[in-house]
């Protein structure tokens, strides 16, 4: 018989008075666990499911979103997203809808999950806390795991199903005067590959490093930025790299006098960005699912194949975000970004020690924090270091200095990227919550602008 995910499908298909319709459920099943003082504070586990309808009149389109399974609140979100889609008037990335069938798996139920996930992760949690103990460190943190069971179903025929895990574990470790603190972060998709013992030996190190202090006042710096950092700037690199923001010369990726700038060089390094939902172990859905249309992405194209999209190539702008209208206006190829993000081309036998020890003066920068957009046409932005930064000296840490503000592009960081070690599956610190596939390298980038002093401590 049927699941609910699929009832829900079907009856706000058959519920559908518009010239065309697309639904999509989530099925949700998640695990966390919190700690503080060495200690598991709050546990729990919880179940949700979610949709949305998105209707299509002419070329117009509405969306709205329910938790409701009541078959009158169905009928109900359907008649208001036709509603919607009559008041929003003609849509600037219309499109005909994708056809299909139905994929083999779709009348399966979601995917069960519970603490299980954490079978693994709880002892080395418990050996963590007495070593922090013994140490005088105090741990902080959590721990999420998020199983998500897709359905799609479009009045094309077109049904499909993606089972999605998301891990994450975030650890803090502080003084017992609580003068000092280290950040650690990792995305897993089961925790079965995450070693709590050398996450937390890396945290006993910065708190070491911190016990001396040095002051350095703001300006340019050869810094180090490890794959947390690198890759919370490059997700909001790809995030604003819309083909038709910048054909309508509204983005950095606009090239002067009209155009994009596609083919231009950034970097001499072999480094090459991308998202492929078949890249392991940051698999993600194979297809196109989304609740509002952008720059990027289209409700037009819900349910189309997802492929990789190579937005750098060995150095080079080579690629935009293309929505299947604007491929058609720009005389494109339909690129629709994936669900994660891989910058590779890094040098596989260096790790960020071996960026440090060649740096003469300057900094390592923990992690990135409050990162905002200040300048558009430029991709400038700014933020703050987090949890410690690092005074390199002669290759090796000096001690710990202030936090900064800094003003940097993502595409100034590769213009100016001397050296990138081997890439990692790594947990972006700022975007964690939102997008946490990513597989980057660590960089050394010369001249990255700590803007000012902060005193956020």
């Amino acid at each position: 018989m049927t699941g609910l995910p699929q009832q829900i499908v079907e009856r706000a298909l058959a519920a559908s008075r518009a010239d065309a319709c697309v639904v999509v459920v989530s099925s949700s099943r998640t695990a966390n666990i919190r700690w503080a003082n060495n200690t598991v504070t709050t546990s729990g586990a919880t179940e949700s499911l979610s949709w949305f309808v998105v209707s299509f009149v002419g070329p117009a389109a509405g969306t709205v979103e329910s938790t409701s399974t009541d078959p009158a609140d169905i009928e109900a979100a359907v008649r208001a997203s036709e509603q919607a889609a009559r008041d929003a008037g003609p849509a600037q990335d219309a499109a005909e809808l994708i056809g299909g069938a139905a994929s083999d798996d779709f009348e399966r139920p979601p995917r069960e999950s519970g603490f299980e996930v954490y079978d693994s992760l709880i002892p080395s949690l418990a050996t963590a806390f007495d070593v922090a103990r013994s140490a005088d460190r105090i741990l902080y943190g959590f721990a999420r795991h998020e199983l998500v069971t897709v359905y799609l179903g479009s009045s094309t025929g077109l049904r499909r199903r993606w089972v999605q895990p998301t891990g994450t574990l975030e650890v803090n470790a502080k003084s017992a005067d609580l003068a000092r603190s280290a950040w650690a972060g990792a995305s897993t998709n089961d925790f079965t590959d995450v070693d709590v013992a050398t996450m937390a030996e890396s945290l006993s190190e910065r708190l070491g490093w911190a016990q001396r202090t040095v002051d350095v006042p703001a300006g340019r710096y050869d810094t180090v930025l490890p794959s947390t950092a690198v890759a919370d700037l490059m997700i909001y690199q790809a995030w604003s790299s819309g083909a038709r923001a910048a054909y309508e010369g509204r983005s950095a990726f606009t090239a002067p006098g009209g155009g994009t700038k596609v083919g231009e060089r950034l970097t001499d390094l072999p480094l090459t960005m991308f998202s492929d939902p078949t890249t392991h172990p940051i698999e993600c859905a194979p297809f196109l699912v989304t609740g509002a249309s952008s720059d990027e992405v289209s409700v037009f194209d819900n349910g189309a194949p997802v492929g990789r999209a190579e937005l750098l190539s060995r150095g080079v702008i080579s690629g935009l975000i293309h929505t299947r209208a604007s491929a058609a206006q720009y005389g494109a190829t339909f690129s629709p970004m994936a669900d994660n993000l891989v910058l590779a081309g890094g040098d596989e036998h260096r790790s960020t020690a071996d960026l440090i020890r060649g740096v003469e003066r300057g900094l390592l920068v923990t992690s990135l924090w409050y990162i905002r957009v200040v300048d558009p046409m430029t991709l400038l932005l700014t933020g703050l270091t987090r949890d410690g930064v690092f005074l390199i000296d002669q290759g090796e840490i000096a001690g710990a200095v202030t936090n900064f503000r800094f003003n940097m592009s993502p595409l100034d960081v590769l213009r100016q990227t001397t050296e990138a070690s081997r890439v990692e599956r790594t947990l972006p610190r700022e975007w964690s919550d939102w997008f946490s596939r990513t597989s980057v390298p660590a960089l050394r980038v010369a001249d990255f602008n700590m803007s000012s002093v902060s005193q956020a401590q």
